[in-house]
Order: C-alpha cells, then structure tokens, then sequence
C-alpha cells in the first residue's frame, strides 16, 4: 500500500538499506487483522509489524530502566 503524501516514515532515517529479510509465518487471523490494521496506518504490513516491533522494544528499553532505577 501506497504512504500518504506527507506521512512522515517512523523508520530511522539510516534504517532504508541494509535491511534483513526474515520469514515470519503468522495465522490467517493475525495475518487479516495487521493488514487491516497497516492499511488503515497507511503503511505496508511489513513496515507496519517493524513499526509494531519497534515499539515494543521501545517500552521494553523504558520498562527495564525503570525497574534498574
């Protein structure tokens, strides 16, 4: 799917090339609802469930620090 014009990508900007492919095999109905879901981001699946991922990891960092503090 097509990025909006003016929708800024949540990808760092060093994060373009050099990419890893990875094989990931999900259920149709996890499949269905993230394409759903990316569409209505208008993003792609796969730059959808990296912005899902990367999220996560995100408050997994702040989760880690809180309880180091």
């Amino acid at each position: 799917m097509a990025r909006a014009p003016g929708k800024p990508d949540d990808r760092p900007p060093d994060e373009g090339a050099g990419r890893k492919p990875f094989l990931l095999r999900l259920s149709p109905e996890v499949f269905e609802a993230l394409r759903g879901w990316s569409a209505q981001e208008l993003r792609s699946l796969n730059g959808h469930i990296e912005y899902l991922l990367r999220k996560a990891l995100e408050e997994r960092q702040g989760a880690k620090r809180k309880r180091g503090s």
